[in-house]
């Protein structure tokens, strides 16, 4: 017995019957065949679009409503259907285009398998209103699962055929949830029918929204290939354009004809757009593709890439157009000869158009030397034509800003200061900023878009012409600069822009390049600091709790934020509690680490995390008010705040002194050096001129490139007129 046993285990589990083979029912094979020809919704407009053109038609019109999935209606004006086809219209396998299997190597029509309406009836809802050239009245029938629901009933129409696709995929329900973003199914149906629009010029083509008043694609379809391009593509592709042709007779190698469009070398996109048709047919050849864009890469800047269009034309036997279930490739006779003789012209014509190449060049910077070609001469009648105009003498300015002597600055004697740059690393800087323009494009959030709305819906388009247009004069106080707008001088509180840092940090959200601090910061020992800053100011007192425990409350709360703060605001802080990054919000700038701990702080009390729109707001508005250029915490050493310092060493404090101390102190040491601070008036004098230089070289050309005032900056102190000249010379008049 226990030998039986031990050779039963040595057998092993008894073998299993292959399992049998069946038939399978013929809607589960229709629903298969139809989620492999309608993969999206793009597909099925691209099947209607050929019935379409195969039809004769000279219009063709779709509407699309939800990206295609609840409504696709195309409309034509071809040769309808007849009335006896109706019945086996939306039926597998039935088509006008062929009758036997030889037929398909000299296939013209773009359509041949009889397999798309039936795909769509077995995953939507499909209408047919047709009428043909004779009749009195048209018929309309509705399609399910490849058979009419009803008998086609008359109705009114209009020449052609009316298909009308409903509730896409509406019985494949892991299909229909895969299209998460519609509008990126719009914009492949844009794409198809811009496509078909640029070849088949003599079509009228429009694409839109269902509800939409106004097309987002629309041609007339009797232009010309260019301004079909013009119109899909916009301008700035139509004049870059270069025709190109390439031809081949020779049987034994290829046999083939080409024409088409191709960007120049001044044109680069960040995506190679190819438009290919071979025999009509919208078509993607790989090997074309590729063979093109090296050709460019030896011509365009490094990422750069260009626009195509080709219309290759081949005997009908050289072409296997039934090599893909959505007819999107194709299988070409001697397809490398094709491809070689293509890159050739291409080349070529490249060659041929890159005698000329367009740069942008920025006009003189300020305070840049005039280049003077001594060579060119004025001839006698530009020297007669180039009578200066007389300025009245009420409306000429000393300031401009092509010219930086007439700056308030030039007339004061400044001492110079330890590790400024030179002036040509200023202008060198200057330049740097005023070219920057805004960065990338905000993140996809509902709340990001409103608070960009509400800043360009509340901006005052008064201020806007102003800041734009003026001129940096000089500062006329710690908090307050002079800037010129033509013939007005106005005064400008530089601390209230705090506005421009909160507009920055809402454009720039999640977008934000990092200010990486040398050391971590303890995000506990910053908010002790700030409590003690509180506790100075009496907004703490000890009935509040234990500074320590108010301290640790705070941590815990940006260490659960800090994912948040890391994504959308580059802050980041580690789990033990550490400030790694700040956000950088201009360019050149970085803000006054003493009000780091007050930053810290606002952030964990004064931001809503209850409301996605009012969380952002708030993190942006603690953002900009940290940025803001607040004075420095050391009085400015020029003038009364030199006093400050005549203090000696051993009683040097941050405290300002009272008027008895400095009485005292200015009787036993009257303007005595050696009793100056000179470190710390040394530290005063870097942080007061480094921020003088910011105002004038980072925030005052930033203002004028990404600032939209508010409407309230025009009534609080923010922009204040103080002088305009045509007045002033009045009163000189009087006098």
């Amino acid at each position: 017995m226990a030998m039986t046993m031990e050779l039963d285990a040595l057998e092993g589990p008894p073998a299993r019957e292959p399992p049998p083979i069946r038939r399978l029912e013929e809607s589960v094979v229709n629903r298969i065949a139809a989620g492999e020809v309608i993969q999206r919704p793009f597909s099925a407009v691209k099947e209607l679009v050929e019935n379409s053109i195969d039809a004769g038609s000279t219009s063709i019109s779709v509407v699309i409503k939800d990206g295609g999935l609840k409504l696709i209606h195309v409309s034509d004006n071809g040769h309808g259907i007849r009335h006896e086809d109706l019945p086996i219209l939306c039926e597998r396998h039935t088509t006008s285009k062929l009758s036997s299997y030889e037929d398909l190597q000299t296939i013209s029509s773009l359509g041949f398998r009889g397999e798309a309406l039936a795909s769509m009836t077995f995953v939507a809802h499909v209408t047919v209103t047709t009428i043909t050239e004779g009749q009195t009245h048209g018929y309309r029938v509705s399609y399910k699962e490849g058979v009419m629901e009803q008998e086609p009933r008359p109705c009114a129409a209009v020449k052609g055929t009316q298909i009308m696709v409903e509730n896409l995929f509406y019985n494949v329900a892991a299909r229909r949830k895969s299209f998460k973003n519609l509008s990126d199914e719009y914009a492949r149906i844009l794409d198809v029918i811009g496509r078909y629009a640029i070849h088949k010029i003599n079509v009228s083509f429009s694409c839109k929204k269902h509800g939409d008043s106004r097309a987002d694609i629309h041609t007339t379809g009797v232009g010309s290939r260019t301004d079909a391009i013009r119109s899909v593509y916009g301008p700035a592709v139509a004049r870059e354009l270069v025709e190109v042709t390439a031809s081949d007779n020779e049987p034994s190698h290829s046999v083939f004809k080409m024409e088409g469009f191709i960007s120049s070398a001044n044109y680069s996109a960040k995506k190679t757009t190819m438009v290919l048709f071979i025999n009509d047919r919208l078509v993607e050849c790989t090997a074309l593709k590729r063979a093109i864009e090296v050709v460019y890469s030896a011509i365009l800047p490094k990422a750069s890439k260009p626009f195509i269009y080709m219309s290759i034309l081949l005997p009908p036997e050289h072409v296997d157009v039934n090599v893909h279930p959505t007819k999107r490739e194709v299988s070409l006779l001697n397809q490398e000869s094709v491809v070689d003789n293509i890159q050739n012209a291409v080349e070529a014509k490249l060659m041929q158009s890159n005698t000329t190449r367009t740069y942008y060049v920025q006009k003189t910077l300020p305070g840049a030397s005039q280049v003077i070609n001594s060579e060119e001469e004025e001839s006698p009648s530009q020297k007669l034509g180039t009578k200066s105009q007389k300025v009245p003498v009420h409306k000429m300015v000393r300031t401009d800003s092509s010219n930086p002597a007439g700056r308030i600055h030039a007339f004061l004697q400044k001492k110079p200061v330890g590790g400024q740059e030179s002036q040509g690393d200023l202008a060198v800087m200057r330049c740097a900023v005023r070219q920057r323009r805004n960065p990338k494009e905000t993140a996809d959030l509902t709340s990001i878009q409103q608070l960009v709305n509400a800043i360009d819906c509340n901006t005052h388009s008064g201020l806007l012409d102003i800041i734009k247009q003026c001129t940096y004069v000089g500062m006329a106080d710690d908090i307050l600069a002079l800037l010129q707008y033509k013939t007005q001088l106005y005064l400008i509180n530089v601390v209230k822009l705090r506005e421009l840092m909160y507009q920055q940090a809402v454009r720039r959200f999640a977008h934000f390049n990092a200010i990486q601090l040398s050391n971590p910061a303890p995000v506990f020992e910053l908010l002790m600091i700030a409590l003690d800053e509180e506790e100075q100011a009496g907004l703490w007192q000890e009935s509040d709790g234990p500074k320590d425990e108010i301290a640790k409350l705070n941590m815990q709360l940006l260490e659960k934020k800090a994912e948040l703060l890391a994504e959308y605001f580059g802050i980041r802080i580690d789990k033990q509690g550490n400030l790694h990054s700040l956000p950088l919000v201009l360019d050149q700038y970085t803000p006054d680490m003493d009000r780091l701990p007050r930053f810290v702080w606002t952030l964990a009390n004064d931001v809503d995390w209850d409301e996605e729109k009012e969380c952002f707001e708030s993190l942006a508005a603690s953002v900009g008010d940290f940025y803001a250029l607040h004075p420095p915490l050391l009085p400015n050493p020029s003038g009364e705040g030199l006093k400050f310092y005549q203090i000696s060493k051993e009683k040097c404090s941050i405290e300002q002194p009272t008027a008895n101390e400095q009485q005292n102190i200015d009787q036993e040491n009257p303007a005595n050096e050696t009793n100056i601070d000179q470190e710390l008036l040394a530290e005063a004098e870097t942080g007061w001129a480094q921020r003088e230089w910011t105002i004038q070289h980072v925030l005052f050309p930033s203002m004028k490139l990404f600032l939209k005032p508010p409407n309230h900056m025009a009534n609080d102190g923010t922009f204040v007129q103080v002088a305009c000249l045509e007045k002033l010379f009045k009163i000189f008049e009087r006098c």
